[in-house]
């Protein structure tokens, strides 16, 4: 189960609700609880459910960076158009089946190959979920096996999410780099609220942002002041 918990590593460091949080500490207490006591099939339903919303927190950045391609997305979304334009947190788009959701993962590159891939893990839930007779995940090492698929399918997304975080940090950094109009003064503040909290950053999307090439902006007159808060995101999160 150790391993299990490198998922974390890809959801929010901060909420924007502690319901949202509390959700999610949720999710993994059902994990941890039905894996250790060999409820295996239920502890897949719960690491599923934390997946979901990795890919949610993942689909919401998109709309919060590039609401432009989000849009473009939506062709075929019908009913669910407005709602999804209007949404106010990463958890409203469970009002969209998760397979037809996993489409947006087009906007970042990921191929109908790749999607179908992913799909393939609802459909897992899909029959874990249903009274049909069977326990597909009965043992342990079955579990671990679908638990080593979904981390390679949730570092895969990762990677083809890198361009749509770079864009949001140079976008905070522009916008962030003078204290006097900025939300906080102090950097420190400015980075956990305005970056981070903000947008829902993961530990693996703050280590994008650490590596993030900002040669391109060095020519600027706000150039130091970028670097200040730069400077300061290394020293808050340099592990991460």
């Amino acid at each position: 189960m150790e391993d299990a918990t490198e998922l974390s590593n890809y959801l929010p460091l901060s909420f924007k609700t502690p319901k949202e949080q509390e959700y999610i500490e949720f999710l993994w207490d059902a994990f941890e609880m039905n894996y250790a006591s060999g409820k295996y099939q239920f502890a897949f339903l719960a690491y599923h459910m934390l997946t979901m919303s990795f890919v949610y927190f993942n689909i919401w950045q998109i709309k919060q960076t590039d609401p432009g391609d989000f849009e473009k997305g939506l062709i075929g979304f019908g009913r669910d158009e407005k709602a999804l334009i209007e949404a106010t947190s990463p958890f409203a788009f469970s009002i969209v089946p998760e397979r037809t959701m996993l489409r947006f993962l087009k906007l970042i590159a990921c191929d109908n190959g790749k999607i179908g891939t992913y799909a393939k893990l609802v459909d897992d839930r899909n029959n874990s979920a249903h009274p049909n007779g069977n326990i597909y995940f009965s043992t342990e090492a079955a579990v671990n096996i679908k638990i080593t698929e979904i981390l390679r399918v949730v570092g895969e997304i990762q990677a083809h999410s890198k361009p749509v975080i770079e864009r949001c940090y140079r976008e905070f950094l522009l916008k962030s780099h003078d204290p006097d109009e900025r939300e906080y003064s102090e950097a420190s503040d400015q980075i956990r609220e305005a970056l981070i909290h903000a947008n829902y950053m993961s530990r693996r999307d703050v280590g994008i942002c650490l590596t993030c090439d900002l040669g391109d902006l060095r020519g600027r007159d706000e150039f130091p002041s970028i670097e200040v808060l730069h400077h300061e995101l290394h020293a808050a999160y340099g592990d991460a």
